[in-house]
Parts: structure tokens; C-alpha cells; sequence
């Protein structure tokens, strides 16, 4: 579905990406883990195509999306829905009105077809009874599942999520590791998700990358990662303060 070919990327003399290969099979859940700042959700922005390479290419089923530009590069982000880590909700719009957005922007749907549409999703999301609310009046779970439901309404192949339980506590972490699988397995999409949430993502993710230092150490099967012998990988799996990474 997408490979990431020998991708590099600085900001000034800040190497953040130097030399990451990856590869996202159909259908799959990937997690990518790492330190903070290791380049995380820089992969997700190139995945689509929200920054370019300064070298190597970013495939999307066979076709690279580094070299697009205008309505060429709009119709492969077409097959994407992002859910941000802080969900990015119209403040000023109803729930109601943040899922339909999409469906306003790029279909032409009749009202009564969107009003559908969208009474469905929040019924999916476990929103059916909050579609008038604005987002201010919402829980942080309640903002992500209306986040959720506004980036699934277009029924898109391919699912990124950058952080999507930051600032959850324990228990809503899990509801919406939940949501993840149930959505999954209800669309088929295939998804990326960026996460911190160790080892709470493994339960959820059919494979596990970890990034550091700008390139991919090692990806496998969550039994894989949590079984390895890299130090780097287990010290950041532990949260161990001794070992080969340091606290900065």
C-alpha cells in the first residue's frame, strides 16, 4: 500500500529522516514508536504529502507522491483521513457540522443524504445523541471520536494517526485503542499510527516500526519488538533510565 524509499529530511542542520525504508502492507494496523522529537509525525506528514523529501521517494500503491503537485497530488490525498493528536475540530461548528464538513467540501450529496450519512458515522462512534454539540462542550475521548468520525466519513483507504490518546487518561486510552480496532475491522483500512503508548499500542497494532535516530532500527510483529534483543529497543520498551539512550 505505501513504501518509504531511502526518505531523508532536515529542517536547517537538523537531520530529523536519514535514510528510512518502511513498508505498509494492505489491510494492516502499523505502529510507529520512538522517542519524542525522533521524527514520528514528520513520517505521517510526508506519507501525505504535507512536506517532500529533500531525497528518496514515498510510494502510495506504486505511485510517488513526492513528485505530484496540485489537483494530482489532491486526488491520492483523497484516499486518506488523518486524525490529528489534538483533533482539530472547528470550534465555531457542531459536532453535526465538523463530520459533514468533508462531505459539504467534496461530494454532492443532497442535505438529507449528508444528514444520513453522518447520523450513521456518530452512531459508529458512539456520538449518535451529541451531534449538537460544539466541541468545547466535549470530554477528550468525546473530541477524538468526533475527530475519528469526521476523517472516516469519506470512507478513506488509508487511516494516520498522530497520537490519538495523548492526554487520555488510562481508561480512555483503551476505549479508543478499541474504537481503532472496531473501526478497522468494520472500513478495512489500512492505518498508521504514531503512538507513545507503550505497551497499550502493541495490543492494537499488527506490526510495530521503531524509529531512532532517523531510521527505522527494527519492525516486526508486536511479539517481535517486545521479544528483542536491541537494547535500544527494550530500554525504550522499559522506560529504563540505564542504557545506550539518554535522557536529553
Amino acid at each position: 500500500m505505501i513504501q518509504v524509499i531511502d526518505v531523508y529530511r532536515s529542517f536547517g542542520r537538523q537531520q530529523v529522516l536519514a535514510g528510512v525504508n518502511l513498508q505498509v502492507q494492505k489491510g494492516e494496523i502499523l505502529a510507529i514508536v520512538g522517542r519524542s522529537g525522533s521524527g514520528k509525525t514528520v513520517m505521517l506528514k510526508l506519507l501525505i504529502g504535507l512536506m517532500r523529501p529533500d531525497r528518496g521517494k514515498i510510494l502510495v500503491e506504486d505511485t510517488d507522491i513526492s513528485r505530484l503537485y496540485g489537483r494530482r497530488l489532491d486526488r491520492v490525498r483523497e484516499r486518506f483521513g488523518m486524525l490529528f493528536q489534538g483533533g482539530a475540530l472547528f470550534d465555531s461548528l457542531t459536532v453535526f457540522d465538523n463530520v459533514a464538513f468533508p462531505l459539504r467540501e467534496k461530494t454532492r450529496l443532497s442535505r438529507a443524504e449528508i444528514a444520513t450519512e453522518v447520523g450513521e458515522m456518530l452512531q459508529k462512534v458512539g456520538l449518535a445523541d451529541m451531534d449538537y454539540k460544539f466541541p468545547a462542550e466535549l470530554s477528550g475521548g468525546m473530541k477524538k471520536r468526533a475527530a475519528l468520525a469526521r476523517a472516516l466519513i469519506t470512507s478513506p483507504a488509508i487511516m494516520l494517526f498522530d497520537e490519538p490518546t495523548t492526554g487520555l487518561d488510562p481508561i480512555l486510552v483503551r476505549a479508543i485503542h478499541h474504537l481503532i480496532v472496531e473501526t478497522h475491522r468494520t472500513f478495512g483500512y489500512t492505518a498508521v499510527l504514531v503512538s507513545h503508548e507503550i505497551p497499550e499500542v502493541f495490543e492494537i497494532a499488527t506490526r510495530v516500526a521503531m524509529i531512532h535516530e532517523g531510521r527505522i532500527i527494527e519492525d516486526g510483529t508486536p511479539e517481535t519488538i517486545l521479544k528483542s534483543s536491541n537494547p535500544l529497543i527494550q530500554q525504550f520498551i522499559t522506560g529504563s533510565l540505564e542504557g545506550p539512550i539518554r535522557a536529553t
